[in-house]
């Protein structure tokens, strides 16, 4: 017992100098939060404390911290901090396994809600012990009591029992009965799980037991109990069905407050209304999330996610379900669940709302390896098992797994660069990565565009018949080893023309045409569009991708082509205003002017027409076989062995980019490409953002003209232009002074490789 004492006082005096300042919390406040709308003014996101009312201690009524006190602590006046009989309890209770259920105390729960994470580590656990110690020593239990009881999450965006109160039962705190105190209390547990509004029959269950706690506590008499158990309780309805996913979006517009304001933005009040469109946003988030799990279901199943032992006792098996599943939260659509019981034709699994289901037939086909005899101990699916399920369009269950794979979709209006919806990834929750400001990857075909509108400059035209024939570069050229590229169907067509060329995306034509511009002139022709010049190397590698954008800086540069050839740089936020109304900033949309012209009008107009021949006929035909107007224009892309899958495209009023793929780039599959990946995320969008909108095709500007169904400078229509490239070639080896070695590095074979479509 001496020596645990004294590794105890060692830890302690070790670590407590190093434990966050609690000083504050003496004084504690609350703050006004920042508010975040659409253009429309739907909230999409708060921060600050949310839904928070300061309520003192005295304001507290005694039924409330009675039922708390029942439930999460009632020895919470004698011990000092830790409760060490509930920890030997939890500790043998789940070896291997801390977890707080009987072993937090208030004082600790308050320790680890406000300075430290959620994860269950043996050294957070220290160091959440150490730190109650601190509470204790330098604040009086009835301080901590008042803390807990304001800062604690409750869900529905409601933090404290006075806002709760307000959120579920729409009245003050100091008119609850003990029914509804119960019902409350229940909360801090697993808020989604015992929440009244959307588990009501889970959260009865709770409450019933805190009744009997609080009579157990002597907090209440038997006929207040039996009184309790038999109130009929009016629960407010939901008001979160309607809920808009901008999370990506919010923490963006957060960012950018802060940099303009710092700490203020949290105690201002302050209401940012942005550019989003709430309807487009929508689409896009359901849009990408079905792109991403229609390709997540052909993916070999990875496992449960969990096992957790079920104990026969009813009680205790809800507890057991509860923790697991309060650990593995739902993901939107793609619901967790606990397996009860299971067979290779059937699963039974029970939802956090108390919800059993069964999963039958082709709902188990995409896990068919969990169910298998010979599955491994870590694939296999069985009791206990913590699975994913999503409901189906026949509304059927069907085992899924949460994705690897992560996405991208960024929408704006290319005539003033205002962003329209925004999703920077899958879920903002699983990954706060934004891919769409700070993924930097490779655009593969996606980027040709910019080296056919260098071309057009060069005396091409979209006659240009060019041969996709194959290319040798040997070492000299290179700088190292010999290069051969190839087409993404290592197929060779011959003589085509530019239009066709782009229309297939065939490589050898763009390298050609790389080679015919000049790899250092397309360089600095596409910093015209947005594009970082360092991050494009010149050489020819550059036809086929190999540099660095962003999805945002894609849609950007899109819009150019959209817009009649002019720059616009993509904005958020249109207005800033106190809680008063007080306008503190206003963003004027931008006026397209020859200041910002990054292209000639015709250069614009020739480019939209071949990126509509490639959505009419080419490798994203389908987009107009769907949508069924000829307003469409863009891209595909997908890099070596498939790592991204992009689309980029756009109607006249609306350029979008989509890109899927894994945060440390590999392998997406075989067969998997920009046209099937990328592409029907983005027709999905377009469906709905387009639907009232009339079709709008750009009339002819004044420097081209039309002569026998092709478009050409006026300088080119006779002939003037280059009429064929690569047609009489001797050697397969390209000579010219404009052709760079390839870097003699690592770095060589990744962008030697990129061959894809």
């Amino acid at each position: 017992m001496a020596s645990v004492l004294i590794l105890v006082a060692l830890a302690l005096a070790v670590a407590f100098p190093n434990l966050p300042d609690i000083s504050d919390l003496s004084d504690y406040r609350p703050k006004l939060p920042l508010r975040v709308f659409s253009a429309e003014g739907t909230l999409i996101g708060e921060y600050g404390e949310e839904r928070r009312h300061l309520t003192p201690i005295k304001d507290i009524p005694k039924v409330m911290t009675d039922a708390v006190l029942a439930i999460e602590d009632a020895r919470f006046y004698e011990h000092g901090g830790v409760d060490y009989k509930g920890v030997l309890r939890a500790a043998l209770a789940n070896l291997g396994h801390l977890k707080s259920q009987g072993a937090s105390t208030i004082t600790m729960q308050v320790a680890r809600n406000v300075y430290l994470s959620s994860e269950k580590t043996y050294t957070r656990k220290i160091y959440e012990i150490l730190l109650t110690f601190k509470l204790e020593h330098m604040l009086t239990k009835d301080q901590i009591l008042e803390i807990y009881m304001n800062q604690i999450f409750l869900g529905n965006r409601a933090y404290g029992f006075a806002a709760a109160a307000e959120a579920y039962f729409d009245k003050p705190l100091k008119d609850l009965t003990i029914a509804e105190a119960a019902m409350l209390a229940g909360l801090p547990k697993a808020p989604s799980a015992y929440n009244p509004i959307s588990n009501p029959k889970r959260a009865r269950a709770r409450q019933l037991h805190i009744i009997e706690r609080m009579q157990e506590n002597g907090f209440i008499t038997a006929e207040q109990a039996l009184a309790a158990k038999k109130e009929e309780l009016k629960v407010k309805s939901s008001s979160d069905n309607s809920k808009v996913h901008a999370e990506y979006v919010a923490e963006t517009v957060r960012l950018l407050m802060f940099a303009q304001y710092g700490d203020e933005i949290y105690t201002r009040g302050l209401n940012v209304y942005t550019t989003l469109r709430a309807a487009d946003q929508d689409a896009a988030y359901k849009a990408l999330r079905r792109g991403i799990m229609d390709f997540e279901r052909h993916q070999i199943y990875r496992g449960p996610e969990k096992y957790v032992t079920l104990p026969s006792n009813p009680q205790e098996l809800d507890d057991a379900i509860d923790d697991a599943l309060d650990e593995h939260p739902d993901n939107g659509d793609v619901m967790a669940a606990v397996a009860l019981e299971v067979d290779n034709k059937k699963v039974k699994a029970i939802r956090q709302n108390g919800e059993t289901i069964e999963i039958t037939g082709d709902g188990l086909k995409p896990v068919q390896s969990g169910l298998s005899d010979k599955a491994p101990p870590n694939i296999k699916i069985r009791r206990g098992a913590v699975i994913r399920v999503v409901k189906t369009p026949k509304n059927t269950w069907e085992i899924t797994q949460l994705p690897e794979v992560e996405g991208a979709f960024v929408a704006l209006d290319p005539r003033d660069g205002s962003i329209k919806a925004l999703v920077g990834g899958f879920d903002f929750e699983k990954n706060k990565f934004n891919h769409v400001t700070q993924a930097w990857r490779q655009p593969g075909s996606s980027f040709k565009p910019f080296i056919y509108s260098a071309a057009l400059e060069k005396g091409f035209t979209p006659a240009t018949i060019i041969n996709d024939a194959p290319l040798f570069f040997d070492a000299d050229v290179t700088g190292g080893q010999p290069w051969e590229p190839k087409n993404y169907d290592g197929k060779f067509e011959g003589p085509m023309t530019m239009r066709q060329g782009l229309a297939k995306s065939k490589n050898m034509i763009s390298i050609r045409i790389l080679q015919a511009v000049g790899a250092q002139n397309a360089q600095e022709w596409i910093t015209r569009f947005g594009f970082d010049g360092d991050k494009h190397p010149a050489y020819l590698t550059m036809a086929l991708g190999a540099g660095s954008v962003t999805p945002l800086q894609m849609a950007s540069a899109y819009s150019v082509f959209a817009n009649g050839g002019y720059r616009i740089n993509p904005w958020l936020i249109a207005k800033v205003t106190e809680q008063q109304g007080k306008v503190l900033l206003e963003t004027k949309p931008p006026v397209l002017d020859e200041s910002l012209r990054a292209i000639d009008a015709r250069n614009a107009f020739i480019m939209d027409s071949l990126l509509q021949t490639v959505t009419r006929s080419g490798t994203a035909a389908s987009a107009q076989a769907i949508l069924k107007r000829p307003d469409l224009y863009g891209k595909t892309g997908t890099t070596n062995d498939s790592m991204d899958a992009w689309f980029a495209g756009f109607q006249p009023t609306l350029a979008a980019v989509t890109w899927i793929g894994y945060d440390t780039p590999h392998k997406l599959g075989d067969r998997e490409t920009g046209g099937g990946l990328s592409l029907p995320v983005w027709i999905r969008f377009m469906e709905h953002a387009l639907k009232n909108v009339p079709v709008m095709e750009p009339s002819a500007p004044e420097g081209v003209i039309n002569s026998g169904g092709e478009w050409f400078y006026d300088e080119y229509a006779k002939g003037a232009g280059i009429s064929s490239l690569g047609l009489t070639d001797k050697s397969t080896t390209p000579t010219g002074s404009d052709i760079q070695p390839l870097p003699a590095t690592d770095e060589k074979k990744k962008i030697l490789d990129l061959f894809r479509n």
